[in-house]
């Protein structure tokens, strides 16, 4: 199958894009789509995304990990939309449907805002924290990272008997100041470390709110590997958020074609 796409990445965390408002990448396998997203023998990303129609929404999200799972992806959520603009769709204010449900977002020149799902629940264990922001995670505060593995810590975390079954998302944050906070990730699906994760930002910058009991509106400066994030949000007390939105950058990369 010859597959046309393009390339975006937003702060790092890559994507291949590809137009399936026709339906003729229905038939795509989860074996070719591990193969496009190798980056040794194929393409290389960090997930794959299917952009399809959808009845009464602007267009539907059909997302997959380099290992062909599926689960929400912020940042690939916010190159969609760049990627939409692509195909003509009007992405002023767009409404979409992702995995986990409905989503809008506001396009302005190259940053996307993603209003993500609210959050109505956080767990604290002894020095560490869980969260779904439309993918589970898991938060660890550190002081420094020059003193972390996150692709050990977090293969250990992700393969433990709690999360081994369903996986998680494991971060450590480091705070830089009372509004900036620094993060690394390790994403279940991609099984290593990536530049950058938008869940995982919403999911730490949310975890500030809960472990410092913001009552109200906050904004976070998100500083991942790949760049820079902001995550705005009103906490209501007791792990309830409403009002999340992620934002930060959407950009094309490069188009081609490959053979699967």
């Amino acid at each position: 199958m010859l597959i046309h796409f393009q390339k975006y990445q937003g702060t790092g965390n890559d994507f291949v894009m590809l137009d399936n408002l026709t339906g003729q990448y229905n038939d795509l396998s989860i074996a070719q789509i591990v193969q496009i997203c190798d980056r040794r023998f194929g393409v290389g990303a960090d997930g794959l995304i299917k952009i399809n129609t959808h009845n009464s929404l602007d267009f539907e999200i059909d997302y997959y990990n380099s290992d062909g799972s599926k689960s929400f992806c912020g940042n690939g959520a916010r190159c969609s939309v760049a990627f939409a603009k692509s195909l003509g769709i009007d992405v002023t204010n767009t409404r979409f449907l992702a995995i986990d449900g409905e989503h809008s977002a506001q396009m302005k020149d190259e940053t996307i805002t993603l209003d993500m799902l609210s959050v109505n629940a956080v767990i604290q264990n002894d020095n560490s924290f869980e969260l779904n922001t439309g993918s589970p995670h898991y938060v660890r505060f550190v002081r420094d990272f020059g003193n972390e593995n996150i692709v050990t810590e977090g293969r250990q975390i992700r393969y433990s008997e709690p999360y081994k079954k369903d996986g998680i998302n494991v971060n450590l944050v480091e705070v830089l100041g009372v509004n900036s906070i620094k993060i690394a990730t390790y994403e279940r699906g991609v099984e290593d470390e990536t530049l950058s994760c938008g869940t995982g930002a919403t999911a730490c910058a949310l975890v500030v709110g809960f472990a410092e009991n913001r009552i109200g509106k906050n904004e976070i400066a998100v500083q991942v590997k790949g760049g820079d994030l902001k995550v705005d949000y009103e906490y209501l007390g007791n792990g309830s958020f409403t009002n999340i939105k992620l934002i930060g950058p959407a950009v094309f990369v490069f188009k081609g074609e490959i053979n699967v």
